[in-house]
């Protein structure tokens, strides 16, 4: 039976092959600002809770659904959209996708594709995984962009479809349904343009002056629900705020936000400072933010990572205790609190942390990463030989997990838990 790690590789419709990296942002405050966006809309579709939002390090525009449980959104098309209303736009139209039964038939057009079993998408590590300015947001995605634009194309009619279910959705969910046809301006004109210069987007979802037109005309004759929209603009506000000055350059960010006030401002001003760098500064703003919520635990991570990556481990490791006790659910946030206490020379602490960030989010090889340092340095090898097996797995890299799970195998007693996840990465590299 392959289990946890077999399981995670379907969920995202893993195939092998050569591809171009990119990052795919993993930031727990980021996932959770998108998910209080997400909901009223994926309730309003009938869809689970459960349903992920992932961001990819990528400025191009584009969105795509890489299966049932998970929504790609590229940073690019985040940081353009101009308000929460036109970023549920988007999930809402991925989310008819799903709720209309699209990608049923997806698996069957990719059988019949030539090169079908090198196409999909592969959960990689970000250049952050090995330190950086971006260390506090990421992983890393691989992908080919031809795979994708294969895998995720979508005929006119099924735009059709899904663009009259979402916006009943965002009727619904008390979102102006003409913020799609605001979405869908973005990309006027890229029909006109070559291939390699056009948006993702445009490649993978038609786009006709028809379309646009039938849009525009439904918005208008739908009247949305009244909704309190208060909460969903504060966490699209915080999401693409710390989104823009992690992935922008601070001395841009600094220009934008000298003479602005506010809660987002002096975000987006603390990280541009931390990525400078000047700690001053970024601790002095991330306290001040602290001070005004005490109780937000990304505030605290956010923190954490600052003192962290400004090599000030025993104190970060406390800001990420902090975090971790006021979000006890959140994985990456553990993640960090096992990298801290690493640092710290924490171990036995540090492997006990890890280890249940690591039961909770399988998917991160950062922390799987960090989880084989806590177990080489506890002296087993056996187990240290399974996370990096799985770590290469996440990856890509099938060789080297095939190496390092046989080495475990090797390692561990037969049929011990270690022993049967080394049996997962196996199963995978077959």
């Amino acid at each position: 039976m392959i289990r946890i790690l077999a399981a995670l590789l379907t969920t995202f419709a893993l195939a092998l092959g050569p591809a171009k990296a990119q990052g795919l942002i993993r930031d727990a405050e980021i996932e959770y600002a998108l998910r209080q966006v997400a909901q009223p809309i994926l309730q309003a579709a009938g869809l689970p809770g459960s349903i992920r939002i992932y961001v990819i390090d990528d400025d191009r525009m584009n969105a795509f659904v890489g299966n049932s449980r998970a929504i790609f959104i590229h940073s690019g098309l985040i940081l353009r959209v101009a308000s929460s209303d036109e970023l549920q736009a988007v999930i809402a139209h991925e989310a008819a996708h799903i709720a209309n039964g699209h990608l049923t038939r997806r698996p069957q057009a990719a059988r019949g594709a030539a090169t079908a079993a090198k196409l999909g998408l592969i959960l990689a590590a970000a250049a952050a995984a090995a330190g950086g300015p971006k260390a506090g947001l990421g992983i890393a995605a691989g992908t080919s962009s031809a795979a994708q634009r294969a895998l995720f194309a979508h005929t006119r009619s099924e735009e059709a479809s899904a663009d009259q279910s979402s916006l009943r959705y965002m009727a619904a969910a008390g979102t102006d349904p003409q913020a799609a046809a605001r979405v869908l301006k973005l990309f006027e004109g890229q029909e006109f343009l070559s291939a390699g210069r056009q948006d993702p987007y445009a490649r993978t979802h038609p786009l006709t002056r028809d379309r646009i037109r039938a849009v525009e005309a439904f918005g208008q004759s739908v009247e949305p629900r009244a909704r309190d929209r208060r909460s969903v603009d504060y966490w699209f506000a915080r999401a693409s705020g710390k989104l823009s000055a992690f992935t922008r350059a601070p001395s841009w960010t600094l220009r934008r936000v000298r003479a602005e006030t506010g809660e987002i401002a002096a975000l987006r001003r603390a990280i541009a400072h931390h990525r400078k760098p000047d700690a001053r500064r970024a601790l002095a703003g991330i306290d001040a933010l602290i001070a005004a919520r005490p109780n937000d635990a990304f505030y605290h991570e956010l923190r954490g990572q600052f003192l962290l990556e400004s090599r000030q481990p025993g104190p970060a490791a406390q800001a990420y205790s902090r975090a971790a006790q006021l979000a006890p659910n959140q994985p990456l946030i553990q993640a960090g609190l096992g990298r801290a206490l690493l640092a710290a020379g924490r171990d036995p602490e540090a492997l006990r942390v890890l280890t249940a960030a690591r039961a909770r989010d399988p998917s991160d090889p950062r922390l799987l990463r960090d989880l084989a340092t806590a177990h080489a340095r506890a002296g087993q090898n056996g187990m240290a030989s399974v996370a990096v097996a799985e770590r290469y797995a996440v990856l890509g890299r099938l060789d080297d997990a095939k190496i390092h799970a046989e080495r475990a195998s090797g390692l561990l007693p037969s049929g011990s838990g270690g022993w049967l996840r080394a049996q997962d990465v196996l199963a995978v590299t077959r």
